[in-house]
């Protein structure tokens, strides 16, 4: 997917969102994020759009704290969560995607804020629907896009995702198979992971559609509740999966 569909795909996941907001009951428990609020999901959601628009806008060369910003986190009402999506979208669509600047991620460029906050909104996207008991549906080329990326930046997570550092072994291999899709291969090895073009073995393997990878990866679902088809080493699917979340 280029800078130009992740942009449209992220209007498009932003206006699902703001449409979810819309009569959801503040108070319910967001299931993936126990800690959180609807309210708060929405307040988050909200103002990490205007962070990243900020981040873009100025072409940051390295990190800016959301603190120093002092961006109001609210209320969050649909129209000031439409607001700050369409100030990202406009902001991300009037830039050039191979302008430098920093990210958390590996791609250090305007591309990876399209990108990263296509798929920021739409996991987000699925916790609203899940806090109202609603089934959607996702893009299977989005929802591959968004593993794809996952994995490019779980390595640099490991800077507010400390659990990250725990991926290490012997050189056990496991396989995420999208039945609709690609496969991504990681290597576990004394010294962090490495992931492969393509696997000569493999000590575990877990598959399904890519819409039902995704929220696994990202832990919004169990294996059991995705359908997913574990071969192999379980333990080591559960093992990558326990410490390899985004915190």
């Amino acid at each position: 997917m280029d800078f130009a569909t992740h942009c449209d795909q992220l209007e498009i996941e932003g206006a699902r969102f703001v449409d979810l907001a819309r009569g959801a009951d503040r108070d319910s428990t967001v299931f993936a994020c126990p800690e959180w609020t609807v309210s708060d999901l929405l307040e988050h959601v909200g103002f990490v759009h205007r962070w990243a628009e900020h981040l873009v806008r100025v072409r940051a060369p390295r990190r800016i704290s959301g603190k120093d910003m002092d961006f109001p986190r609210g209320p969050a009402t649909p129209e000031w969560l439409a607001d700050g999506l369409d100030q990202l979208v406009a902001t991300l669509r009037a830039s050039d995607p191979d302008d430098a600047m920093w990210a958390w991620g590996e791609d250090q460029h305007v591309r990876y804020w399209a990108r990263r906050q296509l798929h920021e909104t739409l996991v987000h996207r699925l916790d609203l629907e899940e806090a109202r008991a609603i089934v959607g549906d996702v893009d299977p080329d989005v929802a591959a896009d968004a593993i794809d990326e996952f994995f490019a930046n779980i390595e640099s997570a490991s800077a507010f995702s400390p659990a990250v550092k725990n991926l290490v072994g012997h050189g056990e291999i496991i396989e995420f198979i999208a039945d609709d899709g690609p496969i991504w291969t990681v290597r576990l090895q004394e010294v962090g992971f490495q992931f492969l073009p393509d696997a000569p073995r493999s000590d575990a393997s877990v598959r399904a559609r890519a819409t039902e990878l995704l929220p696994v990866i990202y832990r919004r679902r169990t294996l059991e509740g995705a359908s997913c088809v574990v071969d192999g080493r379980r333990d080591l699917v559960e093992f990558w999966l326990a410490n390899s979340a985004l915190d």
